[in-house]
């Protein structure tokens, strides 16, 4: 199964074009606030009263210092509409704040929770084709992007709109021959501004390419480990990360060449042109056209918009992007989940075990060109135990994972107790499965909780009966914490042995109709090899077994055998029967292991 081998960008979240289309998505993220879009509401009420408070200043400062020359009394007057103007939008302020967080921090908990619910149920083949580090991603930058807009961005970027257009108002009021003057001066110099800074912004996002490169680098050398220090490869890995780097390097030095002359054109133009501006006041000053007061607030108003303008670009790109992380999340949502996970509290479909393969053809999705399994027919009845031989890449794996329902043939027929296996409820055949697989993967948590994943309701007696079962509680017990003990990451803490005994455990809990042994001994020493396969014979009792093999010791017990090659069966029987011809494939099997009988 191919992997999506592209670059784990987690933290590259791609600008999405803002139209009706995409905003009517992203609006969509509302539903998720349910009961709180009265109060997202109520803070953007908020927020225009806070917006429109930060224009009196510039007006109330100009009038203080007109009236300077006026009266005490006036002054007073003025003094108290700071003080009044302070606290309304210190508490809108705060009111604001407090609105969207509540709001917002609610949607993206109920974000999170849903979206682990849909990626939980999807099919196998979505984690196929998804890197993890890419589906970590969605529940990471993509939501923490969301996130930071509805509390942040989306606020800034109103009130910079309404600060822009406010201002220009007041600008006029305060002056129009004095505006337009400004206008011909100010916006060319914010335009070239704009597109000085984009450039910019587009060497950042080379930067941060090259970041998620570096980053794979990383994910592939922690999570590969011991696969680089078995081959001695730490320097090689070295080399690879250092030159990513380097090259990280050298276009952060670029860019921070360009900051510097754009900082320059800032300070020579954008200043300049203020100074411009003030020259040209005070002209109109001179001629009594213009109180001093009335130029103080002329060029506080010009700040005003000169800043809302230069920041409306950046809240927007960054609205861009929650647009973005928006659409690759509810893309998520869109798609159709493998299996209901309404709560269940028994299986509605119980089957015997009997399993039939008719005319089974498949192929993997991400190659449909190469048919792994060709015209497979088999029928196991309930209670039989068939062993399943074959070279690696025979398709002995890929029948686990057609009877599991990972995936579904492009023709041919699976059935369980003679029913189309797609009458079932997903849920329920699988509940009546139980795989014990050769790499076992235990959770970072306690003995007794990976052993009760096999069925969370069970109870404490029932966990150690089955870990007696499974030949594990002599060695549980002889831990200081016994059955608390935690067995790290993946169960790297046990040894192979023991984390099998376990994983048998998990699955006498589950107590399933069907059994599937995926080379369960193959990488195990003699004597934990005769403990597991001890377990294991208690396992398949009186249960449909179904054991893949590479040690030929392990299916001595079974009913009947079969062997793969290319996809195909070319051998089907009692194992002591094809043992007696010596023409058969099993015959040269026995004999290339246990040398010739």
């Amino acid at each position: 199964m191919a992997q999506n081998n592209r670059p784990y960008q987690g933290a590259d979240i791609p600008k999405a074009k803002i139209n009706a289309q995409s905003l009517k998505r992203i609006i969509r993220l509302f539903n998720f606030m349910q009961g709180y879009k009265w109060l997202f509401f109520l803070g953007t009420f908020f927020l225009m009263v806070s917006a429109s408070t930060s224009l009196i200043f510039p007006k109330l400062t100009g009038d203080l210092i007109n009236a300077s020359s006026i009266s005490k009394e006036q002054i007073n007057k003025i003094g108290i509409g700071f003080v009044i103007l302070f606290i309304v939008q210190a508490i809108a302020s705060y009111l604001r704040i407090w609105t969207f967080v509540k709001a917002t921090e609610f949607m993206t908990w109920n974000l999170r929770n849903v979206l682990f619910k849909k990626i939980i149920s999807m099919p196998i083949s979505y984690f196929h084709n998804n890197r993890v580090g890419e589906i970590l991603s969605r529940f990471g930058s993509d939501i923490t992007q969301i996130q930071e807009t509805f509390v942040s961005f989306l606020a800034t970027f109103i009130r910079q709109i309404l600060v822009a257009i406010g201002g220009m108002v007041m600008l006029f009021y305060s002056s129009p021959e004095l505006t337009f003057f400004m206008l011909s001066i100010i916006p060319p110099v914010v335009i070239v501004s704009l597109f000085f800074g984009k450039f910019i912004r587009k060497i950042s996002k080379k930067i941060q390419d090259e970041t998620a490169v570096s980053s794979t680098v990383l994910e592939e050398s922690f999570s590969g480990i011991q696969v680089v220090k078995s081959f001695a490869n730490e320097l090689f890995e070295v080399v690879r990360y250092n030159s990513s780097t380097e090259k990280i390097r050298k276009m952060s030095v670029n860019r921070g060449i360009y900051r510097g002359i754009f900082s320059s054109f800032i300070i020579l133009c954008l200043f300049g042109g203020l100074i411009l501006v003030a020259w040209r006041a005070l002209h109109l000053q001179t001629a009594g056209l213009l109180a001093f007061g009335d130029i103080i607030q002329f060029m506080l108003y010009t700040l005003f918009v000169g800043a809302s303008i230069g920041g409306i670009s950046e809240q927007y790109a960054q609205i861009q992007k929650s647009v973005g992380a928006a659409d690759r999340i509810l893309d998520i949502l869109e798609m159709e989940e493998e299996i209901d996970l309404s709560p269940t509290a028994e299986i509605k479909q119980k089957i015997e075990g009997e399993v039939t393969l008719d005319s089974v053809e498949f192929a993997y999705p991400s190659r449909p060109e190469v048919t792994v399994l060709k015209k497979i027919n088999v029928h196991i009845k309930a209670g039989e135990k068939l062993a399943v031989l074959g070279a690696s890449g025979a398709g002995k794996s890929t029948l686990v994972q057609l009877i599991l329902q990972f995936y579904t043939p492009q023709s041919g027929h699976i059935l369980f107790d003679g029913k189309e296996a797609s009458l079932f409820q997903l849920n329920d055949l699988r509940r009546q499965i139980g795989l014990v697989p050769q790499d076992i993967s235990l959770f970072g948590a306690s003995i007794y909780d990976n052993i009760r994943y096999g069925n969370p309701n069970a109870s404490e007696e029932e966990i150690i009966e089955a870990a007696k079962q499974a030949n594990a509680h002599d060695f549980i017990v002889g831990f200081p914490e016994a059955y608390a003990t935690q067995v790290g990451d993946r169960g790297v803490k046990l040894s192979g042995g023991q984390r099998q005994r376990i994983a048998i455990a998990r699955i006498f809990l589950k107590k399933p109709s069907i059994l599937i042994l995926d080379e369960a001994t193959s990488s195990l020493d003699s004597e934990s090899e005769l403990l597991v396969q001890d377990a294991l014979e208690k396992l398949m009792k009186n249960r449909t077994s179904i054991i893949i093999a590479h040690r030929l010791s392990t299916i001595k017990n079974t009913d009947n055998l079969m062997v793969l090659k290319h996809g195909q069966i070319v051998e089907y029987g009692n194992p002591s029967e094809l043992l007696k011809n010596q023409n058969s494939v099993f015959f040269e099997m026995w004999n290339l292991q246990f040398g010739e009988k």
